[in-house]
């Protein structure tokens, strides 16, 4: 039984992160789903939750002002959760007519936020941004150009971490978010993306349904959206940048919260789990969700089961002293030296570990009953 379990826990880490894109991949060949793109310039309407984001404000307000794209087509509404730091006067402070704000109190969180606002936006599509979020300047161009197709309900676009000074983030953060961004790519393909980006995602405002004020909106508004039968696509040429987190601790935190959000999320709208009901999206939501948050389970199983077929000969050694060397690396990545060939290798593993441990983390508080309502700004 101890040889079962083993392999079945190396095989269930293994499809996590490499059989079910292999699968998706396979499965867009045949399917090869397209989006039927076109240039639009709808009525947008951008929407921002802020608190205490003084420090990014004005810039990304800003940034919003200089996207090309038709201004009298364009409304920003800044939606202030009680800020105390001077973020409403710097809104106000704007002379255009087609910047908004509207203050939530007492503070309630980014979903409320937004289910406060969408009734006063004008705009046929909705696009959501956080407050330190920045665009290329043809992004709102690309990811509207994707609601051209009538079976498109969502649209995500593709984040960039960069550091302090502009440029992009290396290793750890910056491979998962590629891994993730090739993952969409083939998911579209297949007709509907399972995970998407709250930085830089557009919905049409006739889909937008409320949410719980304890619901991840980047994840529970896509499902919905689904579940009325339009997909949600996949958008590499709407680019944003945003800061990398400053320290692991702080991306440990980030992890944690959106991780326990997140269960909640696939919780509440568990029904879109039955095969039965959603088919190929049901699997995929299993294989890159659910399983993808329990791996630490199969990380663990393949660990302390290895010690237990230890007697069945070298290779078992061998496949132990390699489990052991990645995750002493991963732990050891901080003190590594900057210059080695090695280093990026042990930043992946440092990051793969902190992602796994934040998710198990986040499944006890889950598990706890606990939820976490208020939205706390990203720390990059």
């Amino acid at each position: 039984m101890a040889l079962f379990l083993f392999w079945f826990s190396v095989f269930m880490v293994f499809y996590v992160y490499i059989g079910y894109p292999v699968a998706v991949m396979l499965l867009s060949v045949v399917l090869n789903r397209k989006v039927s793109k076109r240039a639009l310039e709808p009525s947008v309407t951008i929407l921002i939750a802020a608190y205490n984001e003084a420090q990014h404000i004005q810039q990304t307000v800003q940034n919003k002002l200089d996207l090309d794209y038709p201004e009298d087509k364009l409304e920003i509404i800044v939606i202030s959760d009680e800020s105390t730091d001077g973020t409403d006067d710097l809104v106000k402070g704007f002379n255009a007519e087609n910047v908004r704000l509207i203050r939530q109190e007492p503070r309630a969180g980014k979903t409320s936020a937004l289910n406060m606002a969408v009734p006063h936006a004008k705009g046929d599509i909705l696009v959501f941004s956080d407050a330190n979020s920045i665009y290329d300047p043809f992004a709102l161009r690309a990811l509207v150009a994707n609601f051209a197709d009538q079976t498109a309900g969502y649209a995500t676009g593709k984040m960039d971490y960069t550091l302090p000074d502009g440029s992009l983030v290396g290793d750890g953060c910056s491979t998962y978010m590629k891994y993730e961004n090739l993952l969409r790519t083939i998911e579209t393909r297949c007709g509907s993306v399972v995970g998407v980006d709250g930085g830089i995602d557009a919905v049409r405002k006739r889909l937008y349904q409320s949410m719980n004020a304890d619901q991840l909106p980047d994840f529970v508004l896509p499902l919905k959206v689904i579940e009325k039968g339009y997909r949600v696509v996949y958008e590499p040429g709407a680019v944003l940048k945003e800061a990398s987190l400053k320290s692991a601790s702080d991306e440990y935190r980030m992890r944690v919260r959106v991780s326990l959000r997140a269960m909640w999320a696939l919780f509440d709208m568990r029904q879109m789990l039955s095969v039965r009901r959603f088919g190929l999206f049901a699997f995929q939501l299993w294989s890159h969700k659910v399983l993808r948050y329990l791996c630490f389970i199969f990380l663990l199983g393949a660990y302390g089961l290895n010690w237990q077929v230890l007697d069945r000969g070298g290779f078992y050694i061998w496949l132990l002293g390699l489990q052991t060397i990645a995750y002493c690396g991963a732990v050891a990545f901080p003190l590594a030296p900057s210059d080695r060939w090695f280093t990026p290798l042990l930043h992946i593993f440092h990051y793969f570990m902190l992602i796994n441990i934040a998710c198990s983390h986040a499944f006890v508080k889950f598990a706890m009953g606990k939820k976490q309502v208020v939205w706390a700004p990203r720390k990059g």
